[in-house]
């Protein structure tokens, strides 16, 4: 009979393996967004326009950092300034049509990263079975973090 898995030692594979995996996802591609204009612009297309203190707030740096970020996406034309409907002194960003596409090819390059990895890496159709199968449990770890 076999035992139960030591749930510290699947713990700690977990982060191991899943560390590995996000550091080399996060890896800007040439020319690619960085990590924090990813994070600009996907919390502005969740949630919609916001101040900068409101995102910075949110992505937990500080304000300066994050107008530092606002500013290189505006000046690229990914993000707009507009007064705050509700507050005409406050200055509210949103994304613009080119964030948008830029957040997808964004996400388009690194799908067909995966997608490479899983097609030259030598995987079986079986590994590509499992693989799938553990995706659901891996979602629900990440939820229950």
């Amino acid at each position: 009979m076999v035992d139960d898995p030591d749930v510290r030692v699947v713990a700690s594979a977990v982060q191991a393996s899943l560390g590995l995996f996000v550091r080399r996802l996060r890896q800007p591609l040439r020319g690619e967004l960085t990590l924090p204009e990813v994070s600009a612009l996907s919390r502005l297309e969740r949630a919609g326009a916001a101040t900068a203190s409101d995102l910075a707030r949110c992505e937990q740096i500080t304000p300066q950092a994050m107008g530092v970020t606002l500013a290189g996406l505006e000046g690229r034309g990914l993000v707009e300034r507009r007064p705050d409907p509700a507050d005409g002194r406050r200055v509210v960003m949103s994304v613009t049509e080119a964030g948008l596409r830029a957040l997808r090819a964004r996400r388009d390059a690194r799908a067909e990263q995966l997608e490479r990895a899983l097609t030259g890496g030598g995987f079986t159709p079986a590994e590509l079975e499992t693989l799938m199968a553990a995706l659901p449990l891996i979602e629900r770890l990440g939820e229950s973090l």
